[in-house]
């Protein structure tokens, strides 16, 4: 097992000892000291050590990284010893930032080159290149002839690099990788880079010395362990740099009471107005794409004379990316005052002087909004101001529970995806095309992939029996890949055609598209939805698209077919897709707050008691704990609070509609709640009740339906069996049938560019369907299939915490009630009107929440007598 060693400061003495004259001289005329980083760093990279360094953002990880192989490259260049090869490879998860390190790092060279030159000193040209999916065929040729000393690159193109016959040779001896921004590889490209690295150590005759760099992270072990692989013989050093950088983070809402006051709306607007005129230059996240669209559009209408064309831009990921470098290039300029983006903004792309951070409702997470914060104050010793703006009472108890998690430097962990066999698939047919393999060898190496270490032999050998053509899947023109003789155990590349096609259909971020939705019956078209949407959904839903309401019928190929004459109310709310989940580690905190709270409200402390309580532990002013106060004494007079230690059932029937819900109050977080809440649908639709509606939040769910037998649900339902039934409640669903796509184009059974022929993604889809059936036939445990189920369970919903919710049910840690009520719990409003949000104004929202919470107090107010 890969030993972790703990990082030790070294003195300036120290670090100066290695560098050399050039180096020191320059540093010291842009900075008057090491800073912390710097004295975990410097010295364990120049004794090629490895190391993870996490620190705050704007925290010099990047030119700690740097530093040394800049200054091995200057003593190299002074002797005229530079080889003409790649010395050090940068590899980042974004382009943008790609670019970004590129125009940082050549500056710093720049100045080195010009302090030599003043002295007299000659240097070789020390040459650094970026290669992206952007890297025009000119370029990518010169790099040949003259290949970089430092490569700066993305996941995708270094294992397009570690494939390409002619540049591999340049690769032969990488003293340094670092591996930038490693929080955000918690997915597919995180499993696909950590195979990558391996198939770097192989290529590589030397040890290619890891330097992993993240601004916010926990497990810090596990991380280092995923930087440099699983092995007896590997050591890594880790730094968890505390540079005590200060933050400004408060929780702000628009209105004294968010309940009660009118006009919250148009009041945000005016408060966010007014945070951007007392600052230089704003950032705000709204985390949905259409509402950064919102708010731009809202802003420009209502100030016209403050914001126009020329001061405020949208940055988000659909936009094209020459627009994107623009708007990044002004924030640098200081030539915008504001820019609103919804995610795409959050990694370290130095954007310049940013001074305040605004984030639209909650973040979900303390890592997230850490990072956010990060923007503002990006430099080493500027303080971070971020205020969260909150519109309703569940984001301000999310919010401020939150903010408590950052004051306290609590961060949530990260989880990389464990033995994804689409990407093995598409890695394994890559280094077959590199070399002969034998059986052993390659499963040695694969494994020592911190994301592969659990690998079995069976499932290497089902990617190695799919590849090798031996599923006979010929008649849907899925052909052998890789030839495997079983006799010598060896395996190598099919076909002349093998490199291109695995070049030209490389990578793991699934293409979406938008789905045309039409009448049932009359191919009347009705307009079109975000893919990722409809695999939200499921048959019997009901959304909104254009203010009208449909009910998803069933799709083809690209289109889905829907009834207009719907009597029901929505099920699902447009921007669903969009929607961050709150983290599991967030949910158990406000978990641990309403526990707290209902001990407080149950032994009769003074109100006064209670405030203050509520004011020093989620550090909010006397304002807010009022409203946290008023709106946990309206849940607990009116129910009851649902906690850590209890999960509340609320049975309720809506008469006007006459129909039955079951609202649970699981704050466990979306991932947790879609598990729990597809597994126990699933169920009840087994003992017999039809057509249930399912609801799901961070904070819960509902069940809709007639006869739902939920006593008979949760004794049928265990930790053991969650996920043999989500298996069979996910079988003929639009979300299997995605994802299935998804894999089988990253496992290339499905290919997206073939001859200079691309396949559009309704071809990809139609496809996919015939290919769905053909496995399903030959095996249902097929790899691919297997690895479809996989996602949806681990990385779309979560199993595992789901598991460990019903393990905690069983074993008596957490309680179930089931109480009947006249009318949803003030807890339960935003889970019941989240589906309308597309029919109703936010004004109407407020009226409705508004006339709720009156009728929660009559209701309480009639119960006091009687007690």
């Amino acid at each position: 097992m890969t030993k972790i060693i703990r990082a030790e400061q070294s003195t300036e003495e120290e670090i100066k000892k290695i560098l050399h004259p050039l180096v020191t001289e320059w540093f010291f005329s842009k900075f008057s000291e090491f800073s912390l980083p710097q004295k975990y760093g410097v010295v364990p990279i120049w004794k090629r050590k490895n190391i993870l360094i996490s620190a705050e953002t704007g925290g010099t990880k990047t030119l700690t990284a740097f530093l040394s192989i800049l200054n091995h490259l200057i003593i190299l260049a002074e002797k005229q010893e530079l080889k003409n090869k790649v010395y050090a490879v940068y590899t980042s998860p974004l382009k943008a930032l790609s670019n970004d390190i590129h125009k940082n790092l050549i500056e710093p060279l720049h100045e080195i080159e010009e302090l030599a030159a003043k002295k007299g000193i000659k240097l070789q040209k020390i040459r650094i290149a970026l290669r992206t999916g952007d890297t025009t065929t000119y370029e990518r040729t010169k790099m040949l002839k003259n290949p970089p000393h430092i490569l700066i690159t993305t996941p995708e193109s270094l294992a397009i690099v570690l494939t390409s016959k002619n540049f591999v040779d340049n690769m032969k001896e990488v003293e340094f990788c670092i591996v930038d921004e490693i929080h955000s590889m918690d997915n597919k490209r995180g499993a696909y880079l950590s195979l990558t690295l391996e198939r770097l150590n192989e290529v590589s005759s030397v040890w290619p010395v890891k330097i992993g760099l993240s601004a916010t992270i926990e497990p810090m072990d596990e991380v280092a362990k995923f930087l440099t692989g699983v092995s007896d013989d590997r050591e890594v050093e880790s730094a968890k740099v505390d540079l005590n950088k200060k933050i400004d983070i408060q929780v702000l809402s628009p209105v004294k009471n968010i309940i009660e006051d009118e006009g919250l709306h148009s009041k945000m607007y005016v408060l966010i107005s007014r945070l951007i005129s007392e600052h230089k230059t704003t950032l705000i996240f709204t985390n949905t794409r259409s509402g950064t669209e919102r708010v731009v559009s809202y802003l420009k209408e209502r100030f016209p004379t403050e914001y126009g064309d020329d001061n405020i831009a949208a940055h988000h990921s659909s936009l094209s990316k020459e627009h994107r470098f623009d708007i990044e290039e002004k924030l640098r300029q200081g030539k915008l005052k504001v820019v609103v983006c919804s995610t795409s903004l959050e990694l370290g792309i130095d954007i310049g002087y940013i001074d305040l951070v605004l984030m639209l409702g909650s973040p979900k997470s303390s890592s997230r909004a850490l990072q956010r914060m990060g923007r503002a104050g990006h430099q080493l010793h500027n303080i971070a101001k971020g205020r969260f703006i909150v519109l309703d009472r569940d984001d301000l108890v999310e919010c401020c529970v939150i903010q408590k998690e950052m004051m306290e430097k609590r961060i949530n962990k990260v989880r990389f995806p464990r033995r994804c066999l689409d990407v093995l698939a598409q890695q394994v047919f890559g280094m077959a095309i590199y070399k002969v393999w034998k059986e052993d060898e390659l499963f040695r190496l694969i494994r020592k992939s911190y994301c592969y270490s659990d690998l079995t032999r069976g499932d290497f050998l089902d990617i190695i029996s799919y590849l090798s053509g031996e599923y006979s899947l010929e008649k849907n023109n899925i052909y052998g890949k890789i030839w495997y003789d079983k006799e010598t155990k060896e395996i190598g590349k099919r076909g002349k055609l093998a490199r291109v096609l695995y070049l030209t259909n490389i990578g793991t971020i699934p293409e979406e598209s938008f789905i045309r939705v039409k009448i049932t019956g009359t191919e009347e078209p009705v307009g079109m939805i975000d893919e990722t949407f409809l695999s939200r959904m499921k048959k019997g839903d009901v959304f909104v698209l254009g203010g009208k309401k449909y009910l998803y019928r069933y799709t083809r190929g690209m289109n889905l077919y829907v009834s207009s004459e719907v009597a029901r109310n929505p099920t699902i709310p447009s921007w669903f897709s969009e929607m961050l989940p709150l983290s599991f580690d967030s949910a158990l905190e406000i978990n641990q707050f309403r526990a707290l709270m209902k001990k407080k409200l149950k032994s009769d402390k003074s109100k006064e008691e209670t405030l203050k309580f509520i004011g020093s532990y989620l550090y909010v002013n006397k304002e807010t704990a009022e409203a946290i106060y008023n709106y946990f004494l309206e849940q607990h007079s009116f129910l009851e609070i649902p906690d850590e230690n209890t999960i509340i059932i609320e049975k309720f029937t809506d008469p006007d509609q006459e129909k039955k819900y079951l609202i649970f109050h699981t704050l466990y977080g979306r991932r947790v709640n879609d598990a729990l809440s597809r597994a126990i649908g699933y169920i009840i639709g087994a003992l017999g009740s039809r057509d249930i509606e399912v609801g799901v939040s961070d904070n819960g769910f509902y069940l809709s339906g007639e006869n739902m037998m939920i006593k008979r649900a949760l004794e049928n339902l265990k930790e053991k069996n969650i996920e043999k039934i989500l298996k069979e409640a996910i079988d003929r669903t639009d979300v299997l049938a995605r994802r299935f796509r998804h894999c089988a184009t990253r496992a290339l059974m499905i290919l997206r560019s073939y001859k200079g022929q691309r396949k559009t993604v309704g071809k990809q889809q139609m496809k996919s369907h015939f290919l769905l059936a053909a496995v399903k036939r030959i095996s249902n445990e097929f790899p691919i299939l297997r690895e479809a189920r996989r996602e949806i369970f681990e990385d779309l919903m979560d199993i595992e915490n789901a598991g460990l919710v019903l393990r905690w049910i069983e074993q008596g840690k957490v309680k179930i009630k089931v109480i009947e009520t006249p009318l949803p719990s003030p807890f339960s409003l935003n889970l019941i009107i989240q589906g309308h949000s597309d029919l109703i104004r936010i004004e109407d929202k407020q009226e409705f929440l508004r006339r709720m919470h009156q009728l929660h107090i009559r209701n309480i107010i009639q119960r006091v007598p009687a007690e």
